[in-house]
């Protein structure tokens, strides 16, 4: 008898899922990830098909002062059928989205 009736739809509805989020992009030979700069992705995957400026965010630091960093967001044209979504706080790299084109 199964003890979790509802973990093999659960696992099906996570494979299935059409976006997904990461801190790890792999453009061609090259990796970027969590932390590399907007020059460093530049060199390792080229031009993005997009660049939006979405704002910015307060952060505060580890003494209690307040910063504020510009926030990005970089798009990539679809690789195997997905666009690549940059998301960029203070020139570094913060989160990688994917999302299947409809």
């Amino acid at each position: 008898m199964n003890r979790f009736p509802a973990l093999p739809a659960f696992i099906l509805l996570l494979a299935c899922h059409s976006a997904s989020a990461s801190t790890t992009l792999r453009c061609g030979n090259g990796l970027v990830s969590a932390g590399s700069t907007t020059s460093e992705v530049l060199q390792k995957c080229g031009e993005p098909i997009a660049r939006d400026l979405l704002g910015s965010v307060i952060r505060t630091g580890n003494y209690g002062e307040s910063y504020e960093l510009q926030v990005e967001e970089w798009s990539y044209a679809p690789r195997n059928g997905m666009y690549q979504f940059l998301r960029f706080e203070g020139g570094r790299l913060v989160r990688v989205d994917s999302k299947r084109k409809q």
